[in-house]
């Protein structure tokens, strides 16, 4: 990737924001456009004016300008009328993730998939800090890539999570080893149909060559390899089978027999072991000896919103995790509680069909209290199978989970939907229900 003159940056969140700066730092004209003319946008235009950016709020067309490239904010449609319009223009367009990328002169593993992402990546920077070597988390988890290689230029690796979103701009991004953690149906509100989805999660392995490592479950490296075209190392991991990494019984267990014990880490769970075999086998493709990464596991500490314990009162035990925005999160958040269920499920819809939820509902959830904008449609399909309470807000749905559960059983936020209907973020909606629960106690 060249160097360029004129830049245009579309989005000032956090990513566009580093890319504008990593821009600046390289001597070139920026101007960064947002539709948005709100609070959190113009903080950003101050910032980026005194950079030298020329910056333009409220924008609902690409400005005219001969621009050498655009960087697209991951929130903006690649097929939407804005981008489509620069495309005409013959503009490229650039995610940032592979901006700040294609600057880094170290090595880069990549996670993709539906779930489970940005734990793994955490846990890869710290497997190889084990080793004495620097690695930066970043992408959709951790900074930016741009501000990653801005603030740490003498790092060995960047533990990048990639998204959907992400891969939609990139074309010559090769990470050193790629794994994709699964596919489950995901942001299909913006990409249409599953194939789709997976489709452009097959972008990350495309540019792999000899020498590169490509990990995903044996069920869509097939697939993958022929979408891809990647020329990596292909391997598998996953709970059972004739595969590269098994997880089995807080055990995992490489094909030539060597492994380790994670018994009682974060990990050593049903819904999260083969994950734990996924980085696993990053790990060591990366060079990380077993017993650093066994010790890693077993320090590991889970990250905020993701089946985080609140707290236990009156024997019954309250856990967040806002951030299991889509229904395969929601499924595999209740498999995770070891005690019945109470529910509190709803916000702004990715997918319009609830009913694969409807099994473990059966199984383990007593019942569920709805919120916002998904309420009437997650009633209609869970109605028959479980008692379902439209309670709008969460305030009282946390209040009516209280009054309903009984000593052993577990209050679990798992939404399965985004939460812009009613906060800003899956962080501010988990930081809210934590402090209902504490201050009633």
């Amino acid at each position: 990737m060249g160097s360029w003159r004129q830049a245009l940056v579309c989005g000032l969140g956090a990513s566009g924001t580093a890319a504008a700066r990593f821009l600046r730092a390289e001597g070139v004209d920026v101007c960064a456009i947002d539709e948005r003319d709100a609070p959190e946008s113009r903080k950003a235009a101050e910032t980026l004016s005194a950079w030298g950016c020329a910056v333009a709020l409220g924008a609902q067309d690409p400005p005219a300008g001969d621009f050498d490239v655009a960087i697209v904010s991951p929130g903006l449609p690649v097929e939407g009328a804005f981008l489509s319009g620069l495309r005409r223009r013959g503009i490229p367009l650039v995610s940032e993730m592979e901006l700040g990328w294609s600057r880094f002169r170290g090595r880069t593993i990549a996670v993709t998939g539906s779930n489970g992402k940005s734990s793994a990546v955490k846990a890869l920077a710290e497997c190889l800090e084990m080793t004495g070597s620097r690695a930066v988390p970043c992408g959709n988890y951790g900074l930016p890539v741009c501000a990653a290689v801005l603030d740490a230029p003498a790092a060995d690796w960047l533990v990048i999570e990639a998204s959907s979103f992400q891969l939609e701009t990139c074309a010559e991004f090769r990470p050193d080893v790629a794994v994709l953690m699964n596919v489950l149906p995901n942001h299909l509100d913006r990409h249409g149909t599953l194939e789709a989805y997976a489709r452009l999660k097959a972008r990350m392995f495309s540019r792999q060559r000899a020498g590169d490592v490509a990990l995903t479950p044996p069920e869509w490296q097939e697939r993958f390899r022929a979408w891809s075209g990647g020329g990596g190392r292909w391997e598998t991991f996953g709970g059972a089978g004739d595969l590269d990494y098994v997880f089995s019984s807080h055990w995992i267990k490489e094909r030539d027999g060597e492994g380790i014990c994670f018994e009682g880490s974060y990990f050593d769970n049903e819904v999260l072991g083969p994950n734990a075999a996924a980085l696993y086998g990053a790990a060591r493709a990366a060079g990380v000896p077993a017993a650093a990464i066994q010790l890693a596991l077993g320090r590991f500490e889970s990250l905020p919103h993701r089946a985080e314990p609140v707290g236990e009162f009156g024997g019954v035990r309250y856990v967040n995790d806002s951030k299991a925005t889509n229904l395969s999160a929601l499924i595999a958040s209740v498999r995770m509680q070891d005690r019945p269920v109470w529910l509190i499920a709803g916000g702004r819809p990715k997918e319009t069909d609830f009913s694969a939820a409807i099994p473990i509902l059966k199984e383990r959830v007593r019942g569920v209290f709805l919120i916002g904008e998904a309420s009437a449609a997650m009633a209609a399909s869970w109605g028959a199978a479980v008692p379902c309470e439209s309670c709008g807000t969460l305030p009282r749905a946390v209040a009516a989970a209280r009054r309903a559960a009984r000593p052993g059983d577990a209050v679990l936020l798992a939404p399965a939907c985004t939460s812009y209907d009613q906060f800003r973020a899956y962080g501010e909606r988990g930081d809210a229900f934590r402090k209902i629960v504490l201050e009633k106690g």
